[in-house]
């Protein structure tokens, strides 16, 4: 954790907190971006209930569900495969017209070292742009999509993931600023990402690449950032406005598997 992104919250345990500490941890969150908790113990059963405390649940149309609790989804890698889910930078769930929240992620499965998840603190990366950079951007409006990423000549289809994913005939894409107000805190967060922005609005992808380069190259610095190290018992809980994050995928022939409830979100404003 550091002084731009993420908080370290200990001395609760999600399954049994009061309204209070629920509140404060709803703060932390929207303040810092990401939260993460150690030697937690949530049952699925809880890892649902503690959700629906904090709000709506989003149901996942990419990754495989869990048979008996549809609400989680599963975010694995095998140990005999290559290819990791969200090893890449991105916002989960930009390119809905109302985007999710954001995510509780419980750690079931890791490997003995490495799988750590990177977060980036959008409202940071605004702060930081230079006067230019904030005028460039200042109205404008892009557009989002998951097509190429999960459709059945996406990304993942040309990857030993391609049998693990869901909804590769769905079709998706909204439009939304590109500097938002967070809708509790009213910080102004860059709301950009290189894996589903494709182009501003009224521009061509290949018009928009300069000026969506630089926002990238600048929400990329390390300044931004902090780093999740998992370990038994983790729970993270970010908030998908306010960060980008990239799962690292650098733990050859080991298995990673977490449980992943999605938040229902609320529309998006500049």
């Amino acid at each position: 954790m550091t002084a731009n992104a993420g908080a370290s919250v200990s001395g609760i345990q999600l399954a049994a907190l009061d309204d209070a500490e629920l509140e404060a941890l709803k703060r932390a969150v929207y303040t810092h971006g990401v939260a993460v908790l150690r030697s937690q113990s949530l049952s699925p059963e809880e890892h649902i209930a503690f959700a629906k405390r904090w709000g709506g649940i989003d149901i996942n149309n990419y990754f495989p569900l869990d048979g008996e609790y549809p609400e989680i989804a599963i975010v694995r890698k095998r140990a005999d495969q290559q290819t990791n889910i969200g090893g890449a930078w991105h916002t989960d769930h930009s390119y809905d017209q109302v985007p999710a929240m954001g995510s509780i992620l419980v750690a079931r499965v890791l490997p003995p070292s490495g799988g750590d998840t990177l977060f980036a603190h959008m409202g940071a990366a605004y702060d930081a742009l230079p006067d230019d950079l904030k005028d460039a951007v200042e109205g404008l409006r892009a557009f989002h999509t998951a097509d190429h990423v999960y459709a059945l000549d996406g990304a993942y289809a040309q990857t030993d993931m391609a049998s693990e994913l869901r909804g590769q005939e769905m079709k998706t894409g909204a439009t939304h600023p590109v500097v938002i107000r967070h809708p509790r805190t009213g910080r102004r967060l860059l709301y950009v990402n290189p894996s589903f922005t494709i182009h501003f609005e009224g521009q061509t992808r290949e018009e928009s690449l300069p000026l969506l380069q630089r926002l990238y190259n600048a929400a990329m610095d390390e300044a931004n950032q902090c780093r999740v190290v998992w370990e038994p018992g983790t729970v993270a809980i970010w908030d998908n406005r306010a960060t980008w994050h990239n799962a690292l995928n650098d733990y050859p022939g080991y298995a990673r598997e977490m449980h992943r409830i999605t938040l229902s979100g609320e529309a998006l404003a500049a």
